[in-house]
């Protein structure tokens, strides 16, 4: 059997009506009477009960009908998912990106993200750059989230710029430095330190950093660490470190932290997108992007803002 004709029979039982079947098909009536009369002929016996009006299907009918009702919701329901993938509403994205800023920043994003799209299934996965470089090109990944400069790029991949990569030093709310005035080296001496795992962009920051006000020698009493360990040993002691500020920004909703009001030394590297360039990927990679971008635009202007109003106070 044309599993169409069920689809028009289950109409034409539900309108009452081969008139009123047809006109909610969006077909002639002799075209579906047509379709009636080659399933009896199919079938070999009748699906409605003759002279009665308005129509009334037979048993075998009304059956045939509710079937044809399932296959005409299937047929609907995988119309609708195409039309969703194609838009990017729907589908898979498998994201890879650098441990501290996938928890700190993108994380946050990716769960509102869902909250519209929950239709999008997200694998995430972390690396650094040669981890995701390697990922994209051999189509594991489809989206890399990381800091990268300019001159990082590989000249197959197109790189999206999301956020500023500014670091700052980061210790817990209420810290002893944090009412200091003037903070000088001989004030940071006595305080240890918390280091990013060793083979990490962000440890070779705080190197980069320390030596930067002058602090090559340092004592560090925790490294290694995922971004949820460091935030807990950092607001449960005295100890420093160096963190993005937006991922510090972001922290204190659930985590006490401050910034201590020191200029360090940073690379000039910005958080963003990379793709393959000659690759498109899922449709969703444009709508994850999209929304990223406008995010961390926003994300963005906030700390703005936040460091405006805090240069005014001195």
């Amino acid at each position: 059997m044309d599993s169409e004709h069920l689809e028009i029979l289950s109409v034409i039982v539900e309108k009452g009506g081969l008139t009123e079947g047809a006109e909610a098909l969006g077909k002639s009536q002799p075209s579906v009477s047509r379709s009636m009369a080659l399933l009896e002929d199919r079938i070999g016996m009748p699906l409605f009960e003759p002279g009665r009006r308005p129509l009334r299907p037979t048993e075998l009918g009304a059956t045939l009908a509710r079937l044809g009702a399932r296959i005409r919701a299937a047929n609907q329901e995988a119309s609708l998912l195409v039309r969703r993938f194609r838009q990017g509403l729907a589908g898979r994205l498998r994201v890879g990106g650098s441990p501290i800023f996938m928890d700190g920043v993108v994380a946050t994003m990716i769960a509102e993200f869902q909250s519209r799209h929950a239709d999008v299934q997200i694998d995430q996965s972390y690396g650094y750059l040669d981890t995701l470089e390697a990922g994209l090109r051999n189509g594991g990944l489809d989206v890399a989230i990381l800091p990268l400069h300019s001159s990082q790029v590989p000249p197959d991949m197109d790189f999206a710029p999301l956020l500023s990569g500014n670091n700052v030093i980061a210790c817990r709310a209420g810290h002893p430095l944090t009412r200091a005035r003037g903070i000088t080296l001989a004030d940071i001496a006595p305080f240890a330190w918390i280091a990013p795992p060793a083979n990490s962009p962000l440890y070779r920051d705080l190197q980069r950093a320390l030596k930067s006000i002058g602090q090559e020698d340092f004592r560090v009493n925790f490294s290694g660490g995922t971004l949820a360990s460091i935030q807990s040993v950092l607001a449960g002691s005295d100890a420093l470190t160096v963190l993005p500020y937006s991922v510090v920004f972001l922290s204190r909703r659930t985590v006490p932290l401050e910034t201590l009001p020191l200029k360090i030394d940073h690379p000039d590297r910005q958080l963003g997108v990379l793709t393959m360039a000659e690759r498109q990927g899922p449709p969703a990679v444009r709508q994850f992007n999209a929304f990223l971008q406008a995010e961390c635009e926003r994300l963005q202007a906030r700390m703005d803002h936040e460091q405006q109003v805090t240069r005014r106070r001195g």
